[in-house]
């Protein structure tokens, strides 16, 4: 699922023309340091999120996670072209607002992990059918309109709740405990991989599959990394963790930003 196999396929089967694809520069090409960068911002926004509620008191720091990720957005919806900073800065946005928002499910109004779980993936099923009913297409490489921006986005905000509940439903419900879950979500990432190079599964339903299981996946080990000993933890503490986590995302995205490696071509 690198860049060498993407021809912004849809569900169509029509692949983007140049003309098209020259236009498509509101989101980077998926290579390698995407997916890297995108675990590291699940993980980052986990932690990040957990630090916020013991620092502060728990509706402030939804509060301020919910106006970072207007921000955040508002920001990438003003910007004409692909921007690293401006893009994974939303992404993060979204991986911390979107743990609180299961967060809340669960420890505010007790709905058991199983049952947001699957209410995250009906609402992300929802999300896909109005999508391409819509658009005709569930391609990233088709986000070229304000509406499907919009989409896009609303997908992300679905797979990072929906990957949030489904890693403490592992974690904590079934018991497996952080460091397992971590592992079991690293050998499931694989799968969609496997399944679109042997042409089993569609670009556009193995490249969503996978961004779903990134979320459990950071998320489960920078949980591991930061929660105590008595919790089947490092003990490294939430606010380490997420400082860490930031230093590395920071130093690859500006690398991004400085290269444009990731850019989708343009002038074509």
């Amino acid at each position: 699922m690198t860049s060498a196999r993407q021809p912004g396929a849809v569900l169509t089967g029509v692949s983007a023309t140049p003309g098209v694809r020259a236009r498509l520069s509101k989101v980077p090409q998926v290579t390698i340091l995407f997916w890297i960068i995108k675990v590291l911002t699940t993980g980052m926004g986990e932690t990040a999120s957990d630090f916020l509620a013991h620092t502060v008191a728990p509706p402030v720091a939804v509060g301020l996670g919910g106006l970072g990720l207007v921000a955040a957005l508002i920001l990438q919806f003003r910007v004409r072209r692909y921007l690293a900073g401006v893009y994974w800065f939303a992404v993060i946005m979204v991986s911390v607002f979107g743990t609180m928002a299961a967060d809340v499910l669960h420890v505010g109004l007790g709905v058991p992990y199983v049952v947001s779980t699957i209410g995250f993936a009906v609402a992300l099923g929802a999300i896909f059918v109005v999508w391409y009913a819509s658009e005709r297409s569930l391609s990233i490489h088709s986000i070229d309109t304000p509406r499907r921006e919009c989409f896009y986005w609303a997908t992300v905000l679905a797979t990072f709740a929906l990957g949030t509940a489904a890693g403490d439903l592992t974690a904590m419900t079934f018991g497996w405990g952080y460091l397992l879950s971590g592992v079991i979500f690293a050998a499931l990432i694989a799968v969609p991989a496997i399944a679109f190079r042997t042409g089993a599964l569609n670009a556009v339903a193995a490249f969503w599959t996978a961004y779903v299981i990134t979320r459990p996946l950071g998320a489960s080990f920078a949980d591991w990394m930061g929660v105590s000993h008595e919790r089947g933890g490092l003990g490294l503490g939430t606010g380490p963790v997420t400082a860490a986590w930031a230093v590395l995302i920071v130093g690859l995205v500006a690398y991004l930003a400085i290269t444009r490696a990731d850019a989708e071509p343009t002038g074509i």
